[in-house]
């Protein structure tokens, strides 16, 4: 409608910049930046609600799971603009993403903003000049079934975890974390690395030598074939043995024997004087490879992760910006289906670039096979009907964006072109040799492949990455040209060893495929599970591999004795499922949730299984058995080996304690072997290491491996009893020093600890250098500092350590002077840091600095966060000078209030707070959760006029 004023909200700054472009003056469009509310925190609760129904989760399960939202604290001055931005709209435009959290966000808007004005919901898959001129023209209603499915999976996790994690802070340790899908993601990573655990390397041999064509043959060129049967019986290789070290059955029944030591040897001695070899046959067989489907948000991440070593959190931040700035389509997606539109632009592209013969006749339509695919979105491609080439956007992408735009184009347009094609050719060579302790001759067959591409097709654009696989012996030979009986010389005969390999650990990239293949999660949860096991400390990384830590053993285990069916992985995807069907209407949502938590006749339900957990034994869940000596324990202060040997000693009561041996750092599970946990106990010093006598006090002074790391000690004389609650001198060691050589002085210097750097003249306070439970610091009154070494507690004097206070508070915590570091912003490029300035901590580009809000803590700001600070500080611009303050006319004295007026008021406060913070769904919202008609009613009250 002409001359109409339209409020159109989007997620992020960069989408409402970029979506502003393409809409006239008569649209403003404003970001809420991701979600306005959140299911209140039960701390956090009103004091009468903490012991009603809603105290516990802030939720209430005996009420149809209704959930009690509150307007995030960082989000109410956003909340305020919205509101004052829709005072003078005449219409409310959603454009939210189409998916679960694109359709909860612009409910939640509704719920919170409650407009007074026609409402319409507009969605897209691309931000380009088409693509909003066409949504504009196809609005539809919100779609409380995508609502319900989101709300769900938030109240089903709120469940979860708050019902399992303090089970974990019980028995294992305090803060961690359980989650329906985080689980399932690290038992998957501790399973492998079970089986590496239990992985016995197999030894095998092969064979293999240079044959030569003579001189005279059509082509000379020389080539390496390997040994593969001998007298026709075939030659184990690496993929025939189990984790076991055994043959597998399957080889077995093949007939296949393992080719030893001895025998490979003596067959290469035997090669070189005698043999002959000759071609027996040469096989031919064309070869065809299609090109990989365009990307889906799993394939993205897993080929970034190969190519470009990005992590699945790096990759989804580069292709959130290349979304948002309108470069490509929707990246959260699991379809590899192109448009019509996008088929036309990838062939053009590839006709233009690479021939016209590179194009098969028809299009290539590519359909899903991922177990749960859901979403309808199209494929992640170029986005436009003329797709913006690589080299057309430099110097206007960051690199980390133009690589992944560079990924993602020459994806798109090879899955339009032709097949590659060629042939593969496999020769078969046999050579007779006499063995010693053979009565007839033995017969060695060889063979060599090789592939020759005679039309590249797809391949002139791209060409897809592998995962590491085991076993993998295929080696593509240049092969001469060869025919059957063609005599060859045998040269270079060599015989090598060979272990079998354990299985390889998970990486990105192979988790996020297994994850999908097993339907666990969906293509918009991907990165946050992996980045949320690595941030609650159950898996690092090694290089490009995920390797569980200790504690994640302790978790699962515990998981799997006591609530097996919610670490199972099918039961896990069987939730997505339903998920699935809640976000189409098939099921309904409290139902659902109902037998999810109070369970069915044919399975208990998450509280049936809290209530009756019975005794947990947090010792036997803590502890791993290496041998009948050795277990690894984890403890309060981390993983450490309890050792039972001759060096134990015995307690008053007469059993046996175990001694405590540390693990050196970065140590991996599968690494401890008993072999490795003896060597570690061995290390240990069998008695206590007298480093001499205190010039002092006399007293003896000793270094050991304790518990908790090597310390010194001072020992009371012999027959001498300290004062009640009063302990001997200790002091750790610096992680420099070694027990087994710190001096006595050093010891000495150790146990004065705190030492008096001096007196700060300005205060007149003591400054003392010490260790502290966080690393070595300076303290001046409750004043503190951050040194950066341990060996500086000895060294600083009173110049530096006045240099450091007279620092910003936690800019002495590191070398940098940043508070914080993350990786590069993806708009800018640049790496992002959180510092301390003038009027408190802020976050930074190096072009862009904005202010951290009152309601976030430096500690709390993550990579996220900062990168949406960024943002909504661009969409703003430049700061504005301020006009010179005008002089403010004198108050009139205010007028007394009456009885009426206060209430009036006191009304006027509650209706207000009441639209900030909504406790539970609306009535109509109620209704939504039992019939999908009503959902269809509900949706339609929320957005009439």
């Amino acid at each position: 409608m002409a001359g109409t004023k339209k409020l159109v909200i989007v997620e992020s700054p960069t989408k409402a910049k970029t979506i502003g472009g393409y809409l006239g003056d008569d649209y403003e469009v404003i970001a809420s930046v991701g979600h306005v509310r959140d299911l209140a925190e039960p701390s956090e609760l009103p004091a009468e609600l903490k012991k009603g129904p809603f105290g516990r989760f802030a939720v209430d399960v005996e009420n149809d799971f209704a959930p009690y939202y509150v307007v995030n604290d960082n989000k109410k001055k956003t909340v305020a603009e919205l509101k004052r931005a829709l005072k003078d709209a005449d219409e409310l435009w959603l454009a939210t993403d189409e998916d679960r959290e694109g359709e909860a966000i612009a409910w939640h808007l509704l719920e919170v903003l409650k407009p007074k004005v026609p409402v319409r919901r507009m969605v897209f898959h691309e931000i380009t000049k088409d693509a909003i001129e066409q949504a504009k023209q196809n609005t539809r209603d919100l779609d409380t079934a995508l609502v319900d499915a989101q709300e769900t999976r938030r109240i089903l996790d709120r469940l979860y975890g708050y019902d399992i994690s303090p089970v974990l802070w019980r028995k294992v340790a305090p803060k961690l974390s359980a989650g329906r899908v985080q689980s399932a993601a690290t038992r998957l990573v501790v399973d492998r690395e079970r089986e590496r655990q239990a992985f016995n390397a197999a030894e095998y041999w092969d064979l293999s030598a240079s044959f030569h064509p003579s001189a005279d043959a059509p082509d000379p060129t020389a080539f390496t074939a390997r040994l593969v049967r001998l007298d026709g019986q075939r030659l184990a290789t690496g993929g025939d043995f189990g984790d076991d070290g055994k043959l597998t059955p399957r080889a077995i029944k093949a007939g296949s024997v393992p080719l030893e030591q001895q025998r490979a040897e003596q067959l290469a001695a035997l090669l070189t004087p005698q043999a002959v070899a000759t071609v027996r046959s040469v096989e031919t067989k064309p070869h065809t490879r299609r090109p990989a489907a365009p990307f889906t948000t799993s394939t993205l991440q897993q080929e970034a992760s190969r190519k470009l070593r990005y992590s699945s959190r790096q990759t989804m931040s580069f292709a959130q910006s290349l979304y948002e700035n309108g470069y490509i389509t929707y990246m959260r997606t699991d379809s590899p289906t192109l448009s019509q539109q996008a088929i036309q632009a990838a062939r053009t592209q590839a006709s233009e670039l690479y021939g016209a013969q590179t194009l098969p006749e028809k299009p290539r339509v590519y359909t899903g096979k991922a177990k749960g695919a859901q979403e309808a979105h199209e494929a992640i491609r170029p986005a436009g009907d003329i797709f913006q080439r690589p080299t057309e956007l430099k110097g206007k992408l960051s690199q980390g964006e133009h690589a992944l735009y560079d990924l993602i184009w020459k994806r798109t347009v090879a899955s339009q072109m032709a097949d590659a094609k060629g042939s593969t050719d496999t020769v078969t060579l046999e050579a007779s040799v006499t063995e010693s302790d053979r009565t007839a001759p033995t017969t060695a067959e060889f063979t060599a492949s090789g592939t020759v591409i005679t039309f590249p097709g797809f391949l002139l654009a791209y060409e897809e990455g592998r995962d590491e696989k085991r076993g993998d012996t295929e080696q593509n030979v240049s092969l001469p040209q060869l025919s059957s009986g063609q005599s060859l010389d045998v040269t270079d005969p060599e015989a090598k060893g060979h272990e079998t390999s354990p299985p390889p650990r998970y990486t990105e990239a192979s988790l996020t495929k297994r994850l999908e293949e097993l339907g666990i999660g969906r293509p918009s949860t991907y990165a946050a599970i992996i980045s949320t096991i690595m941030d609650r400390g159950y898996v690092t990384k090694k290089g490009q591999a995920l390797v569980p830590s200790w504690i994640a053993f302790s978790v699962v285990r515990l998981l799997e004795e006591h609530f097996s069916a919610l670490v199972n992985y099918d039961f896990t995807a069987e939730m997505e499922n339903d998920l699935d069907r809640i976000a189409s209407g098939e099921a309904d949502r409290s139902k659902w949730l109902g037998e999810f938590y109070f369970g069915t006749d044919s399975h208990p339900g998450l509280r049936g299984v809290v209530d009756n957990l019975g005794e947990i034994d947090a010792r036997a869940i803590n502890t791993i058995r290496i041998d009948d000596q050795i277990s690894l324990r984890n403890g309060k202060y981390g993983p450490y080996l309890e050792v039972f040997d001759e060096k134990s000693e015995v307690g008053d009561d007469g059993v046996l304690k175990p001694r405590a041996v540390n693990i050196p750092d970065g140590l991996a599970p599968d690494e401890l072997t008993p072999a490795k946990a003896h060597e570690l106990a061995e290390a240990e010093p069998a008695e206590d290491r007298v480093v001499g006598l205190h010039p002092s006090t006399g007293k003896r002074i000793i270094a050991k491996n304790g518990r908790f790391g090597p310390y010194v000690s001072e020992l009371p004389d012999e027959g001498e009893e300290l004062p009640k609650g009063q302990k001997p001198r200790t002091a750790s060691l610096f992680k420099s020093m070694d027990p087994a050589t710190v001096d006595l002085d050093t010891a000495i210097a150790l146990l004065e600890l705190p030492r008096v750097v001096g007196v700060d003249p300005e205060s007149n306070a003591e400054i003392t250098a010490q260790n502290g439970r966080y690393g070595p610091y300076l303290k001046k009154g409750t004043d503190t500092r951050s040194l950066t070494s341990e060996e500086a507690i000895f060294s600083i004097d009173l110049a530096g350590a006045q240099e450091l206070f007279a620092q910003p508070k936690y800019g002495a915590r590191k070398a940098s002077s940043a508070l914080k570091e993350f990786d590069a912003d993806p708009v800018s490029g640049k790496p992002v840091k959180v510092r301390d300035g003038r009027f408190g901590p802020y976050v930074t580009d190096g072009e862009t600095n904005a202010t951290i809000p009152r309601g976030d803590s430096v500690d709390d700001i993550t990579f996220e966060r900062a990168i949406e600070l960024l943002a909504i500080k661009r969409a703003k611009g430049p700061a504005k000078k301020k006009a010179p303050a005008k002089k403010a006319a004198a108050k009139k004295p205010a007028a007394k209030k009456t009885p009426a007026k206060k209430a009036a008021a006191k009304k006027t406060t509650a209706k207000s707070a009441e639209k900030t913070v909504d406790p539970v769904r609306s009535a109509a919202a109620k209704k939504a959760a039992a019939t999908r008609a009503a959902k269809k009613a509900a949706a339609e009250a929320a957005l009439a006029e």
